[in-house]
C-alpha cells in the first residue's frame, strides 16, 4: 500500500505549529492528520524537537551564523557612522565647503 500524500502547505502548517511549541496529537487533531504522520514529519523536518529539545524560532539561520551576520552588520554601520561624522566635518548640508556646527 502506498503512503497517501499531503500538500506541502499542510505539511507546512503542521511544521509551524510544532516549532511554536503545539503538541503532536493537537496539531494532529487540528489538522486531520494521524499523531504518526505529525511524529514522522518533526522527526524528519525538526529533528531539535524530536531529541526533547525546546522550540527555536524559525529563522532560517543557525544561531553561529546569525551572530555572525549581525556582527557583520554592527561593524558596517559603525563604519558608516564613522564616514558621516568625518563628512560632517567637511561639507554642509547646503553644499557651501562650511564645516557644519
Amino acid at each position: 500500500m502506498r503512503p497517501m500524500r499531503y500538500p506541502p502547505e499542510l505539511r507546512r502548517k503542521a511544521l509551524d505549529l510544532l516549532a511554536d511549541g503545539e503538541p503532536v496529537k493537537k496539531v494532529a487533531v487540528a489538522l486531520g492528520l494521524s499523531d504518526q504522520t505529525v511524529y514522522q514529519w518533526r522527526r524528519r523536518h525538526l529533528p531539535h524537537l524530536s531529541r526533547g529539545g525546546r522550540p527555536e524560532p524559525s529563522t532560517g539561520l543557525d544561531p553561529r551564523a546569525a551572530r555572525r551576520r549581525i556582527a557583520e552588520l554592527e561593524s558596517e554601520l559603525a563604519v558608516l557612522r564613522r564616514a558621516i561624522e568625518l563628512l560632517r566635518d567637511v561639507v554642509s548640508p547646503k553644499g557651501d565647503s562650511r564645516p557644519c556646527t
